[in-house]
């Protein structure tokens, strides 16, 4: 295990690490005795899809600050995304009225 580590760039990890807690999310989301353990699962369901949108896109290559670095820019657009849609949606429906 540790020699697979040292072979890989942090980018590679972090996604196998992203990819293991999306699956450990749909596990929480799936089980039927507990509301907490049900929304915390959709709280790292989000926030693990939200990573993995930006590290889909981050160079295999890439080290630890090249990473945080795109990982930044990444969330930064998509909250501008987000906050654009909000601020748009009523201005939007208007238009057909």
């Amino acid at each position: 295990m540790r020699a697979w580590l040292q072979d890989k760039n942090f980018a590679e990890i972090l996604h196998a690490v992203l990819v293991i807690l999306m699956l450990l999310s749909f596990l929480l989301i799936t089980q039927q005795s507990s509301k907490t353990i049900y929304q915390i699962g959709f709280v790292l369901l989000i926030a693990s899809t939200f990573v993995q949108i930006v590290f889909g896109n981050v160079p295999p290559t890439a080290n630890f600050t090249q990473s945080m670095k795109l990982l930044v820019i990444g969330l930064a657009i998509i909250a501008t995304v987000f906050i654009l849609g909000i601020l748009l949606a009523p201005y939007l429906a208007n238009l057909g009225r």
